[in-house]
């Protein structure tokens, strides 16, 4: 099956101040048990194969966003977009810091100076604004959402349903 992804920044949690919150103060009012939570998310991540170490901050992604989109317009978006869940997840590193952006651009391949040139310039700011901008207007509300067509599967998905509606047989999910 050949499918085309196409990375769409969302504004989650966009009032993250650039130093971090801690997962405790961002879910404090919906009263989760974030060391259960955790834990059940390392589990999945196991199983899948992905990296997903302790991380108890969040950070704000604006910045991993904009220059996320200037890596895939240098045809290394893959590649970036990947450091950066490793760096967020794995290692739970502040992607809001422009240094901590210029290594893991430079770790794929991109000049970290001109990252930073990138960032401080708001090269790719309108290019957020405006996926942003459409996440509303589709009505996306969680990541990850997946689209095709006027289907859609939010939340993360096993490979079959991903692939049912890539291929049209499913109706998706709101």
């Amino acid at each position: 099956m050949d499918v085309e992804v196409r990375w769409m920044a969302f504004p989650l949690h966009p009032e993250t101040p650039e130093h971090g919150r801690s997962l405790e103060e961002l879910f404090a009012e919906r009263h989760l048990e974030i060391p259960a939570m955790l834990a059940h998310l390392r589990q999945t991540a196991a199983k899948l194969d992905l990296p997903f170490g302790d991380r108890p901050m969040t950070y704000n992604s604006r910045r991993a966003q904009e220059l996320g989109k200037w890596a895939e317009s240098e045809n290394l978006g893959e590649e970036f977009h990947r450091a950066v869940f490793h760096a967020y997840f794995a290692e739970g590193l502040n992607i809001a810091e422009i240094s901590v952006l210029e290594a893991l651009a430079e770790s794929v391949g991109l000049s970290g100076d001109r990252a930073g040139r990138v960032l401080t310039g708001g090269t790719f700011t309108s290019a957020v604004d405006a996926d942003w901008h459409r996440s509303r207007t589709l009505k996306i509300t969680a990541v990850p959402t997946f689209i095709h067509g006027s289907n859609r599967l939010v939340g993360a998905q096993p490979y079959e349903r991903i692939r049912a509606l890539v291929s049209g047989r499913t109706p998706g999910n709101p």
